[in-house]
Order: C-alpha cells, then structure tokens, then sequence
C-alpha cells in the first residue's frame, strides 16, 4: 500500500510509532490486562468513520500485545440512548427525546447490533487474534460501579458543572419517565431535579405524556439513567480508572479531542490528579474538502454534498463493493500504514485519500 505523505508535527516527532503514546502509562502501571474501548451510536448503518475507528481500535490492540506481551481485549460500547425521536412540548416549548432503548426495545437492539456491527467485530477479531464483547449503554448505567461512580461524582456536581457545560453550567441528567410503554424524556432536563440521599438519588421530572413523575436511582436499581455526553464520559471514565491491574484505554475519533479537555478538566475538579486521568487514543478524521468531518446527517439533509473521490459506500459500509473479509482486509492493512507512522495517525483524512487508501488490494486475509 502507498503510504500518504504527511507532515511532521510536535507530537510526532517525540514518536517513533503511534502507540508510544500509551507507554508512559503502560511503563507506569504494569497492568495484567488492557482494554480497549471504542462506542458509537447505534442510529444507523455505519459509515467509514465508524470502520475506521473500529479497525484502528483491533490494531492498536495488536501492537500494544505483541510489544508488551499483555493480554489485551476489545470492549465496544453501543449506545443505544441515542435519540430516536424529538418532539417539542407544545405547552412548554421544550424538547423532549425517546432513545432507541426505549423505542425499539433489548431484543430489537440486540438484533440491530448483530446485523450492523458484529460482523466487522468477527472478522477484525478472527484475522488478529483479539476477543471482543459488546455492552449496551443500557446495560453500562444499570451496572452497580456505575451508579456508585454517577452518586460520587453528583455530589460534587458543583465543582465541575462549568466544564462539563460551559454554555449553561447545568450538565443534563435525564431519567425518562418510567410508566409502561412511554420512555420520553426532557431533553435538555429544565425541571428535571435531583435530590441525594445518603446511598440513592431522587430525581423529579416533568414527563410528556404523564406529567410530574418521581424516580429513585440507586446502585442496584431505579430508573434509567441518562446523562448528556461529557457528563457520561466522566463518569464512564471515572469508573474505568478505579481498575488496580487494568488499564482501560479510550478510543475515539478526531473530533473528541477538544471535548475531553472539558472532561479531563471536570475530573479534576472533583478531585482527580496526573496517573488517574484517563488514558485515550484518538484516531484520524475523514473530512471533506472544506476540512469539516464526513457527515451523514448532513449530505442526508441536504447541507452537504457526497465530496470528490468519496463513493456512496462510505456512508453505508454495507454497500462496500465486495466480500466483508476484504473490507475487513484492506481496514487492517490501512491501519498498520496509519499506526505505524505518527506522522500518519495524528491527522485528518479527506474521504478521497481514505477511499484511495482504500482501493489498494490486501496482502492477506489470513489471521498472523
């Protein structure tokens, strides 16, 4: 595969491969065990920047295991609170959201994310030798480490509430209303309310349907707890850290990098120092020509267009014109050009360069 040229950068110059920036942290702490963690939202067929990430994330894995001799395991997170529908409130004006957990329910899901994503996962797992499982955001918030980590850090909500909203100071917990059947949720949670107990939350809210409602969250049970992004990235990641033997790394595309600054902010001011933040890895964007990220929802809506050298394939992978061993093949062989040259990992791609890249045959399709 020819290489793409690319510049140096600080970064890459104090590099000799991409994954040495996660060798301060494993050189420090010695764990037993990595886990690589990479989510999306499940809304859709996946698009190239999904792949891309998903690939990268298997062949980090690979690099950190054959050069430490650490067992290493992908966990992908499907969040399935993503929004499947947005209404506004015409009494109140205010938005409100159903997630897909709540509008398709556990079994479509499950379904969902067997036919959309673990085929890619089987066949990224079989040709590197790197078990996987996936974990439903649904079933994420419901663990007891989780709820534990989401009370810990509420009750110091104050310290951090300015990073993890900078607009408003207010980061959203929603908890959908839990009469049967209905699921729906103020968006932004304007009377959404939450009172701490010694070992639980009480949280009042203003359903859609149902009125004025009252749910009481606590580590082994309650209602569905929801919170706005960087809000769920800092407990996600805050639990993730309190693991004494294993190192849990986060994977994420390009366009996180200036929200985890938020997050890495807010952990500290509840109280987190150095080696306890997050360790994470953030891979290469696929942008247009006007340097914005590949955007699905915008070509679908009109406000962009299919940009020159890209193929329709790439915002349906399902559409790839040919076998999933092969797109699997030429992920890989794409990402050992990418990881093996900082200069290389830590950039953006335009959806041409991708797809030429991307064009070039495989040289195996066989696990190492």
């Amino acid at each position: 595969m020819t290489a793409p040229v690319s510049p140096n950068t600080v970064l890459a110059n104090a590099l000799s491969s991409a994954e040495d920036v996660l060798a301060p942290r494993i050189r420090t702490m010695h764990p037993a065990r990595v886990t690589f963690v990479v989510g999306t939202q499940i809304n859709g067929r996946p698009h190239l920047g999904t792949s891309l990430v998903q690939s990268l994330t298997f062949a980090a894995a690979a690099r950190v295991r054959d050069r430490y001799g650490i067992p290493v395991e992908v966990l992908f997170g499907a969040l399935d609170n993503a929004p499947h529908e947005v209404v506004v409130d015409a009494a109140s004006g205010h938005r409100y959201q159903r997630a897909y957990a709540h509008a398709l329910g556990e079994a479509a899901l499950v379904n969902l994310v067997d036919e959309l994503y673990r085929p890619l996962f089987d066949a990224l797992s079989e040709r590197l030798s790197i078990p996987y499982s996936v974990e439903m955001y649904s079933q994420q918030q419901a663990r007891d480490d989780f709820r534990h980590t989401w009370l810990r850090a509420h009750r110091r909500i104050d310290a951090a509430r300015w990073w993890l909203d900078p607009a408003h100071g207010v980061p959203h917990v929603r908890v959908p209303c839990p009469a049967p059947g209905c699921g729906w949720a103020e968006k932004y949670a304007e009377r959404t309310r939450v009172l701490l107990g010694d070992e639980h939350a009480e949280v009042h809210a203003v359903c859609l349907h149902h009125g004025p409602y009252e749910v009481v969250i606590g580590p082994d049970g309650g209602g569905y707890l929801d919170l706005a992004t960087l809000y769920r990235n800092l407990v996600k990641e805050l639990a993730a850290v309190s693991e004494r033997d294993q190192l849990t790394i986060m994977v994420k595309g390009g366009d996180w990098v200036f929200g985890s600054t938020l997050v890495d902010n807010a952990l500290t001011a509840i109280g987190l120092v150095g080696a306890q933040l997050p360790t994470r890895l953030f891979c290469p964007q696929v942008v247009t020509e006007t340097g914005a990220k590949l955007s699905k929802s915008l070509i679908r809506d009109g406000k962009a267009t299919l940009p020159d050298g890209s193929a329709p394939w790439m915002l349906d992978t399902s559409m790839w014109p040919g076998s999933l061993t092969e797109y699997a093949g030429r992920l890989l062989d794409m990402a050992d050009v990418l990881l093996a040259d900082p200069r290389h990992f830590f950039r953006s791609y335009s959806a041409g360069e991708i797809g030429r890249l991307m064009s070039q045959p495989t040289r195996s399709t066989t696990a190492p």
